[in-house]
Order: C-alpha cells, then structure tokens, then sequence
C-alpha cells in the first residue's frame, strides 16, 4: 500500500466521490465497531464486534484495489482469529455473560495511552503523504518491473510490439545463453499477453509482503502471539 500512495504524489487524478462516500461509511462501522469492543459488557459480544471491524479493514483493502489482502484479511482473522479467540473463551472460565467488573480500574491511563497513539499515526500519515492523491489505477503489478527489468536487459522496447516480434528480437540476441534466451523468451510471451500473471495483484502484493516487509510481517506475528499467551495467562487462574 505504500507503494501504491507514494506513486500518487502530485498526481492530478479526478476525485471519485462514490469511493470517498463508501470509505466514509466502511470507517464509521469500523470506529463504531472498535468502540463497542472495549464498551461492551459481555467478552462473547466484543468479539463478535470485533469481527465488524476486521470486515471493514478487508472492504477498505478492496477499495483500495488489494483483493489478495482482503481475502487473506477474511481467512486469516476473521475465520482464524477471531474463532480462535472464542474457543479462548470457552475453555476456561472467564465470564461470557454481562460483567459489570469486566473494565479495569486502570482504563483513564488505557485511553491516553490510545490518544497518544491515533496522534502519532495521523502525524506520520499527514507528513508522509500530505495531500497526495491515489492514482486512478491504483492495482499494484509485477507488469512495470518485469518491463524495465526486460527492456534493461535486452535492450528491446516492448512498446507496440507484437508477441511474435518480441520473441523474433529476443531470438537475434547475441552473447545469450540458452537458458537465459528461454527465460527472455517467456519473459516476453508474459509482457505481450494482457492480463496475464505479471498483472496479477497477488503475485505483486504477497512478493511485497514477503520480500521488503518479511521483517514487520513477522514482528507482527510474534505480536500477535505474545497477546494470546499474555492473554491465556491472565484469563487462567491456578
């Protein structure tokens, strides 16, 4: 997604108002649902509205052209976490019903401490992209990277130019082993078919998330592991 709004810098693309109103609608269920997590009195209900803001994080991915993050947002927390989360309380005995006891004594300094938080995140959005706009074709490909990689390589420009003819030129190359004509070859054949898989959105996006963001995607995931430990050792008492 970086990617994605850092090519939008300066930008003069027309303001589409449908997606803005859609955004706008899709965040308030969110905020709403977020809200009624730490409010609620029964731990069973504030899972379930957790699940409302998890689906509103996999709708906002989709409006910003991410399928792949969307669908793994779905599967992964949704289907997986969350479940995982009311198997949690199940099994041991915390109480699933109304609690009045349920909110810490502590949750004045909780809610500076989230303050805090939302202030530094808005600042390092405002600061980072301002008044940058999203591109009008926002879908991240491995399409402009296989290209200039391609054209760097052989020298070739694929601008107009036919499936036929660009396997023609890869095929006059000289001082180009076998392997690497076959690889230029088929290299070629993907960039001369529309829609193929370097227009995949997937391929681009889980190349990203496991290439230049493998280290916060797994800091992450230690994150989340630490929380549920932290959380079975509170929840069961000896």
């Amino acid at each position: 997604m970086t990617t994605v709004l850092a090519a939008a810098a300066n930008s003069d693309v027309p303001t589409n108002v449908a997606e803005n109103v859609g955004f706008a609608i899709i965040a308030a269920f969110m905020v709403f649902g977020a809200f009624r997590v730490v409010t609620t009195r029964n731990v069973v209900h504030a899972a379930l509205w957790l699940v409302l803001v998890l689906a509103g994080a996999a709708a906002q991915y989709i409006l910003l052209g991410a399928e792949f993050v969307a669908l793994t947002q779905v599967l992964v927390y949704i289907g997986a976490i969350v479940v995982l989360f009311l198997f949690g309380i199940m099994l041991t005995k915390a109480p699933i019903g109304g609690d009045a006891d349920l909110t810490s004594k502590s949750w004045l300094g909780g809610a500076m401490v989230a303050v805090i938080l939302l202030g530094l995140l808005a600042f390092a959005l405002i600061d980072t992209f301002g008044q940058d706009r999203l591109p009008a074709d926002r879908r991240i490909t491995m399409r402009p990277a296989a290209v200039s990689q391609f054209e760097a390589t052989t020298g070739i420009s694929t601008d107009g130019q036919s499936e036929a003819q660009l396997v023609s030129q890869v095929n006059d190359l000289d001082g180009v082993s076998k392997d690497q004509r076959a690889k230029l070859v088929e290299t070629a054949e993907a960039i001369a078919t529309p829609h193929g898989p370097i227009d995949s959105n997937v391929s681009a996006v889980s190349d990203a998330i496991f290439s230049g963001y493998l280290l916060p995607f797994e800091v992450v995931s230690v994150l989340l592991t630490a929380a549920l430990i932290g959380a079975i050792v509170i929840a069961r008492k000896e």
